[in-house]
């Protein structure tokens, strides 16, 4: 990989895990760095989903693949975030 897909990796990956952060309600205690590399997996696992359903590739913004990205972000920051936290609530 040269140096600008990595670069380019790590600014997708800010932008959809920051994206991801701002869906899910609440403070997160999650790192940037962690932040970053959910919204990395996040945008792989995304594309890979719109691939499959057959939504990628449309002329400009690829919005379902965009809110999938997003989507998955969120769902990877909450597991973090309340794994990081443990489990408070009253049995």
């Amino acid at each position: 990989m040269e140096i600008t897909g990595l670069i380019s990796a790590l600014l997708i990956g800010a932008f959809i895990g920051g994206l991801g952060r701002l869906v899910v309600p609440g403070r997160q205690h999650v790192s940037l760095l962690t932040t970053i590399l959910v919204g990395i997996a996040a945008a792989l696992l995304g594309t890979a989903a719109a691939t499959v359903l057959g939504v990628a590739d449309t002329a400009g913004i690829d919005w379902i693949e965009l809110a999938l990205q997003v989507g998955l972000a969120g769902a990877g920051v909450t597991v973090l975030a309340n794994r990081r936290v443990g489990s408070k609530a009253p049995h």
